[in-house]
């Protein structure tokens, strides 16, 4: 008889190798190998602006912090075990540039923070959007757009969603607790407040379940993060993108390396990054993952990020 981690496992595994036999026919690399992955030379201008004394993790290597989520961001690979996506790739990027080797240390979302401070990881390349609350103990090194995005089924009428009044009267699937649900709601408020007819919310917690609901017609379009989406969109073929908007809307949004406040390792990162945007590395990973809508022109480190709520 079989433990529930020994069958999570086993339920795991074949998910995984289900969806990278599906995957890899669309021409996205799910192998543990990643044969394909982008690499650099060690950047001089970033490897002395690290500080003499910052106490990596392990020696001669960075230790980055990730978050196994939706892919193309991050994921496993058909191996069950190996984390390959964008923010893998980007974090190799910024070891090389850095003339260190990567160690990745698989994260949960609620403990990247602890894991940062208390120096178990030396950075965390998450997906993690840059706030105002966050700036007052991390600092951020920006590399992606934070984008939500609203989808809808390949054949569907809806050709545009713009605005508030483009959702007027439709059906629409979000994720509860998030950025996204946020932005439909005030969107919903302001729709009414002018006359237009509210939008029916829509809340599921299983992805399969979601896309059941937009395929079978019970909902008109799924709002939610944009890559994973457009991830989806790539690979099945069954959606179509109709619009995006930034994940802080109405203000701007972007995700970023982040690391301990005042460790001075963000300088350094920062620096590899721009060296990365103009060298093209950063935009061949980004196009890798079909993510090259969501590419930034500079890195910056602690922009003005979102504020506290």
């Amino acid at each position: 008889m079989k433990t529930g981690l020994q069958l999570s496992s086993l339920v795991l595994a074949a998910m995984v190798y289900v969806s990278g036999t599906a995957l890899a026919a669309t021409g996205f690399d799910l192998s543990p190998d990643q044969h394909g992955r982008v690499r650099a030379e060690p950047d001089t201008a970033a490897t002395k602006a690290v500080p003499a004394n910052f106490p990596f993790v392990a020696k001669d290597a960075l230790t980055v912090g990730i978050v196994v989520a939706h892919p193309p961001i991050s994921t496993y690979a058909t191996d069950a075990k190996t984390v390959i996506g964008f923010d893998p790739d980007l974090a190799q990027l910024v070891a090389d540039s850095l003339g260190r080797k990567l160690n990745v240390v698989i994260l949960a979302w609620p403990d990247w923070p602890l894991a940062l401070a208390s120096g178990k990881v030396d950075a965390v390349i998450s997906n993690v959007t840059v706030t105002e609350e966050r700036k007052a103990k991390f600092d951020f090194s920006t590399y992606r757009r934070d984008e939500v995005g609203f989808f809808v089924k390949t054949d569907s009428p809806i050709k545009s969603i713009k605005e508030p009044k483009d959702v007027a009267g439709l059906r629409v699937i979000t994720d509860a607790g998030t950025n996204q649900e946020k932005i439909l709601l005030e969107w919903d408020k302001e729709n009414v407040a002018h006359g237009l007819k509210p939008i029916e919310v829509q809340y599921y917690d299983d992805d399969a379940v979601k896309s059941v609901a937009l395929q079978s017609g019970r909902a008109d379009a799924i709002f939610s993060v944009n890559a994973a989406l457009l991830y989806d969109a790539a690979t099945h073929g069954k959606t179509r993108q109709v619009g995006t908007v930034s994940g802080g809307w109405p203000r701007t949004a972007e995700v970023a390396v982040t690391t301990r406040r005042g460790s001075g390792l963000a300088a350094p990162v920062t620096i590899a990054l721009n060296d990365l945007i103009g060298k093209g590395q950063y935009h061949a990973v980004l196009e890798r993952w079909n993510l090259g809508s969501e590419a930034i022109d500079k890195a910056a480190t602690n922009p003005p990020g979102l504020p506290k709520t």
